[in-house]
């Protein structure tokens, strides 16, 4: 699935898996904010949320952790990669 549409389209939700205080320092309009290391505790939370989850932190690299053990438990999730390019692609939806 191409992410950028998904995103451009607003289907799914965008969860930046940043600490609360990186997110609190920007973040992308209506995402929610699970940090990486609350995940494992709040699967049922993000079970309930609309699919596909789309990941965002800093560079990918948190978001790439969250993305497979999200998959792990059959979640269906994209690696948005930074918060900073999923927050673009955010700008160009209709």
């Amino acid at each position: 699935m191409d992410i950028e549409k998904l995103i451009k389209e607003n289907l799914g939700t965008i969860v930046d898996v940043r600490t609360y205080g990186e997110f609190m320092g920007g973040n992308v309009a209506n995402s929610i904010n699970i940090p990486l290391s609350e995940i494992p505790e709040r699967i049922e939370e993000l079970k309930a949320l609309k699919a596909p989850l789309i990941l965002c932190c800093v560079s990918g690299g948190r978001s790439g952790q969250a993305h497979h053990f999200l998959s792990q438990y059959g979640i269906e999730c994209y690696n948005g990669g930074s918060w900073l390019n999923v927050n673009y692609y955010k700008s160009l939806s209709k």
